[in-house]
């Protein structure tokens, strides 16, 4: 992604209700609202299917406990001199860390002291300290191979350990920015922006409360602090660019993949105010109606009659509740039962948008979408790739996908 502007937010959020994807995970999914202030590092405005990027802050308390086990001195001062880019952004703190600069400081803004996914040659360092004899080096080792735990948590497990800070530099996880598709459109929204975060929480095999570093942070911070909370964040370009008012969308969006979309949504509306607009069928899903149907009043008022969404203006809002009936129903299944509308918008040259998990869904509704169209057209499902790789070449077929 190309370099862009560094702002800084404060953040205002409201809750969804919590939902569980399975025994030992939990999530909810909060939509954080925040007033952009500061200065602005270029010309370039946002716009709808733009990404934030957002480093998060760390727990207070598990930094200490971290520079505490380390045996380092809080208050002492080191220099810094990155030797490369990777992982670092141009404008971000991280590459302020010019010259001295508080350890304590250094930590809390480039490590990530409760890392979930610590590297491999961390933990061998660590138990090369604490034993050296080599029969019980290949032991713990082989103990170790099938844990996933909290660099901390490796800390407070091995306490005879001692490894000297610049090793814990090479070592321990750089703390990495978190991206964010804009859930608002500047135009609605004006010097704000509006985030859908999903809040995880699990626990592990060994009974450890574990949760996500970024969502939880933001969820924690009291928009009502009187100083303010003020977030560094950077603007860049995402994968789904913002469509003209006068092109027909398809849009496909389960779960938080829905957040470009309110965007898209919102732009639409604000130029149908002035104009005319070009149809929006929108293919929305999530487990049950009751406990995760996102922005659901947004959703249906854009749906009534003269909105964005409506039919009366040739589109849709179709949801699938995947888990409401005995037998599971995705967004590609209500593709299917509107083949007929969606080869209409397709034949009109509407372009087609997809946001939300990377795992199997962005495949399914490929291969729904050329189903669709070898059934409508009459044409042969080896012709149907080649129409989707003219669509994408035309550049009106977009995948934002993300684990």
């Amino acid at each position: 992604m190309p370099t862009a502007s560094e702002r800084v937010a404060s953040k205002q959020g409201e809750a969804q209700p919590e939902k569980e994807e399975n025994q030992n995970s939990k999530s909810s999914v909060r939509r954080n609202s925040g007033r952009v202030t500061g200065c602005k590092n270029s010309s370039e405005e946002e716009v709808p299917g733009d990404v934030l990027e957002v480093l998060s802050g760390q727990n207070p308390v598990a930094v200490d406990a971290f520079i505490r086990h380390c045996n380092l001195n809080p208050d002492s001062y080191i220099t810094v001199q990155p030797r490369g880019t990777e992982n670092c952004l141009l404008d971000s703190p991280i590459n302020a860390l010019r010259g001295p600069v508080k350890l304590k400081t250094f930590v809390e803004l480039t490590m990530d002291v409760a890392s979930a996914s610590p590297r491999r040659y961390f933990f061998e360092a660590r138990i090369l300290n604490a034993f050296p004899q080599v029969e019980t080096l290949a032991s713990s080792r082989s103990s170790l191979n099938n844990i996933a735990t909290l660099n901390l948590m490796v800390l407070e497990d091995f306490p005879s350990v001692q490894i000297p800070f610049e090793w814990l530099v090479q070592l321990v996880p750089p703390l990495k920015t978190r991206a964010f598709s804009l859930s608002s459109s500047p135009s609605a929204h004006p010097n704000q922006v509006h985030l859908t975060v999903n809040v995880v929480s699990w626990t592990t095999p060994f009974k450890r409360k574990r949760t996500g570093l970024c969502s939880m942070w933001l969820a924690g911070l009291d928009p009502q602090e009187s100083k303010g909370v003020h977030i560094p964040v950077w603007f860049h370009k995402g994968s789904l660019p913002p469509p003209p008012s006068s092109l027909p969308l398809i849009l496909i969006g389960p779960g938080t993949g829905c957040a470009p979309f309110c965007a898209f949504v919102e732009e639409r509306a604000v130029q149908s105010a002035s104009g005319s607009t070009a149809a929006v069928l929108f293919f929305f899903g999530c487990r049950n109606e009751d406990n995760d149907f996102l922005y659901r009043n947004f959703w249906l008022s854009h749906a009534q009659s003269g909105g964005v969404l409506s039919e009366e203006k040739g589109g849709s809002f179709i949801v699938a509740f995947s888990r409401d009936q005995p037998q599971k129903v995705y967004v590609q299944h209500k593709m299917r039962e509107e083949s007929q509308r969606v080869w209409s918008l397709l034949s009109a040259g509407a372009a087609v948008n997809v946001a939300g998990s990377s795992t199997k869904m962005p495949s399914d509704v490929q291969s729904c979408l050329e189903e669709i169209i070898s059934k409508e057209s009459g044409v042969p499902k080896e012709s149907t790739v080649r129409w989707l790789r003219a669509l994408e070449k035309a550049g009106k077929y977009y995948v934002e996908a993300w684990s």
